[in-house]
């Protein structure tokens, strides 16, 4: 390219010269203008992904748990959408395992569940403690029957020894047989109703130890 243009200027200066080269201004501004909106949209795609927050509606808790690493933890009773969860936290994260906890602690939630649920919903948790256990319990696990499409389900309170319990939420597949849905269950607070009066009438909960 010419170092003088026909109009007798610096190529780079005649702006009709210059036009649609390297030269021309507007490209050059054009250019820096689109680099820089890929950049901004790369970064907004490709940025860290802000962590979904775990909602967490109106709870009543037990005591604060410390294992043996040192870890810190409590379970809620707790109004999600929908229903009432039972789950495990660690500091603000819900730990995605079905809930293990002191028999006692379970009755305790139980009875303190007007704090956090609806009056309808907690009455039915409290009734159920009113449920007297049988002389001839046999310590198995309290049961609330439901169906999960066309699989039955349970939402079980097992007894796992030493007076603690575990609440999880059971599925029978054909060919397969029952399998733990390892997570918080979230179901109508009936269905806690009805498992936590069946682990009482088996003996289940007979043996609870109050929280430390």
């Amino acid at each position: 390219m010419s170092l003088f243009c026909r109009h007798n200027r610096f190529t780079a200066d005649c702006a009709i010269c210059a036009k649609g080269t390297v030269l021309d201004p507007a490209r050059s501004t054009t250019r820096r203008r689109s680099s820089g909106s890929g950049q901004s949209a790369r970064r907004r795609a490709g940025g860290g992904k802000a962590a979904t927050p775990t909602f967490s509606g109106p709870h009543v808790a037990t005591a604060v748990h410390v294992d043996a690493e040192g870890m810190r933890s409590l379970v809620r009773l707790e109004r999600v959408p929908g229903g009432v969860r039972l789950g495990r936290w660690r500091g603000s994260a819900l730990v995605p395992e079905a809930p293990v906890l002191a028999a006692g602690e379970l009755v305790d939630l139980a009875a303190r569940s007007g704090e956090a649920l609806q009056a309808r919903d907690a009455t039915r948790l409290t009734a159920a403690l009113d449920t007297a256990t049988a002389a001839d319990g046999d310590g198995a696990a309290g049961v609330s029957r439901g169906r999960s499409g066309d699989f039955k389900e349970e939402l079980r309170v097992e007894p796992l020894g030493d007076g603690d319990v575990r609440v999880a939420r059971w599925v029978q597949r054909p060919a397969i047989g029952w399998e733990l849905q390892d997570a918080p269950p979230m179901l109508p607070a009936q269905r806690y109703a009805e498992a936590l009066a069946d682990a009482l009438r088996r003996g289940s909960l007979a043996g609870d130890r109050q929280p430390s």
